[in-house]
């Protein structure tokens, strides 16, 4: 068997997945230069399958360069940098990783929330820069009580779900908007569902966004959206970044609507810093100061995580190979039947 890792992104050799699937042979590349430089046409016809490793470029090269690949994975949990279509042309299932790093994410998009409403980043930073002109609990701007606040949730799959969980251990009412989410949950979890996200945004005193990037969702968090929004709302995003509009989010924080943000992911990464919101930021102006944190696409992490992320690549690929057995296959309207 042998598998193509495209964008590979440990500083090691595989090592780890040799020691548990030593009759596979793994041809890594590092880059997308890597990628165009080392697929040799002979080699890539003789690869089984492909994984991508990299949770924001798409594999540089098409479906077709791999003509005898029977199945693509994403590794991670996020799919829209595989091109599902273009496998399934070729009838080859593409897939994801849905099942590692849920606790990470939903710690961190609880991490980026506290940080904000409690102050943890703020109160340092004020000590560091002013010294004893900085020790008053008055100087985190967004400080609030959690108990009876609205925390709303834009997607709830394993991550958004794993969220609410944390959410109403603060005490806080959570409700969710999701609607590919077959009925009945809300009645088995206790949480309330919405049917707009007009009413999420209305109700919301923070609204964390755990949706997949897809057409329908990119831009969702834009002008409509906050103008719906609850004044004094908190912002998390630790999904994907086009989700939320970031001009339109800018203009939220300057209006006051939003009075916060949480951002683990961007629409470009690394961060266009000469966007006006993260010039401001970096300028420390008035208006967005303690108000916004940004955090390296990092919400996935830790070391366990990637334990589980690199071996459950694999182990979608070893299952299909040798068993036939087909698992988070995310194109199966574009397979042949």
């Amino acid at each position: 068997m042998k598998i193509y890792c495209v964008n590979w992104q440990a500083a090691d050799d595989a090592e780890l997945e040799r020691r548990h699937y030593p009759d596979v042979e793994f041809i890594l590349a590092r880059s997308t230069t890597d990628v165009a430089a080392k697929l040799d046409p002979a080699v890539a016809a003789t690869v089984d399958a492909v994984i991508n490793h990299s949770p924001t470029l798409n594999v540089p090269l098409p479906p077709t360069a791999f003509p005898n690949a029977k199945i693509a994975v994403r590794s991670g949990v996020g799919f829209d940098n595989i091109d599902t279509v273009g496998w399934g042309a070729q009838n080859v299932p593409a897939c994801n990783v849905p099942d590692y790093g849920t606790t990470e994410v939903a710690d961190h998009a609880l991490a980026l929330m506290l940080a904000l409403t409690r102050g943890t980043s703020t109160y340092p930073a004020e000590i560091f820069a002013d010294g004893l002109a900085g020790w008053h609990f008055t100087k985190a701007p967004l400080i609030r009580r959690h108990k009876n606040a609205t925390f709303g949730i834009v997607g709830l799959g394993r991550i958004g779900l794993a969220a609410a969980r944390r959410a109403a251990a603060f005490d806080m009412k959570v409700v969710f908007y999701d609607p590919h989410l077959l009925s009945g949950v809300d009645l088995s979890t206790g949480y309330e569902r919405v049917h707009s996200l007009a009413e999420l945004m209305g109700r919301s005193d923070v609204v964390s966004v755990h949706a997949p990037l897809s057409s329908e969702t990119k831009g969702l968090l834009g002008a409509e959206a906050f103008a719906a929004a609850k004044p004094g709302m908190i912002v998390i995003n630790t999904a994907r970044g086009p989700i939320v509009d970031i001009s339109a989010l800018e203009q939220a924080i300057r209006e006051g609507v939003v009075i916060g943000a949480g951002l683990d992911v961007l629409p470009s990464e690394p961060a266009d810093l000469d966007h006006p919101l993260f010039t401001a930021w970096r300028a420390d102006e008035a208006w967005i100061k303690d108000r916004l944190i940004v955090t390296p696409h990092a919400a996935f992490y830790s070391p366990a995580s990637m334990v589980d992320l690199r071996l459950k690549s694999i182990e979608v690929i070893y299952a299909y190979l040798t068993e036939g057995r087909l698992t988070n296959c995310v194109n199966r309207e574009y397979l042949k039947r």
